[in-house]
């Protein structure tokens, strides 16, 4: 989190980009992004007007896919994929993009469909775990200055 903090400052304004498809995903989004804030990049959230940077989050994709089969041939397992567009913009006028995904596998019953509850729990992990790759590449170019 230093090197994060090296890179984009302390207090970090959020805006996530709600998908009129999807406004559920953006709002599990935007708890993601928060929350990684604060655990992650070990910042603080701030308003537009205080902020050392802004980041500016979209959701590029969200996929399911089977990965466990039981031994009848029904789906046990699937995979949720989520990839992210992030782009910051700092005070001092640097600015990136980024397209990072994350991935997340979770257990379902048997010859049942995914539950909202399942879905939304997977596309939160899976929006944390691309948030993770976007701290890990931010902090390199907190390493660099």
């Amino acid at each position: 989190s230093y090197y994060a903090q090296e890179a984009l400052g302390e207090k970090i304004h959020v805006e996530v980009e709600i998908s009129r498809k999807d406004p559920k995903n953006s709002v599990l989004i935007k708890d993601a992004v928060n929350e990684s804030v604060i655990t992650r990049l070990g910042g603080k959230l701030s308003d537009k007007e205080t902020a050392d940077a802004e980041l500016f989050v979209k959701i590029a994709s969200t996929t399911f896919s089977a990965v466990l089969y039981d031994e009848d041939g029904y789906v046990v397992s699937y995979k949720a994929k989520v990839v992210l567009s992030i782009r910051y913009v700092t005070k001092d006028g640097n600015k990136e993009s980024f397209t990072t995904s994350g991935e997340y596998d979770f257990p379902i019953e048997a010859n049942s469909v995914i539950s909202d509850t399942n879905r939304f729990e997977a596309i939160k992990y899976a929006s944390l775990d691309a948030l993770n790759e976007f701290v890990s590449k931010i902090s390199v170019k907190g390493m660099k200055k």
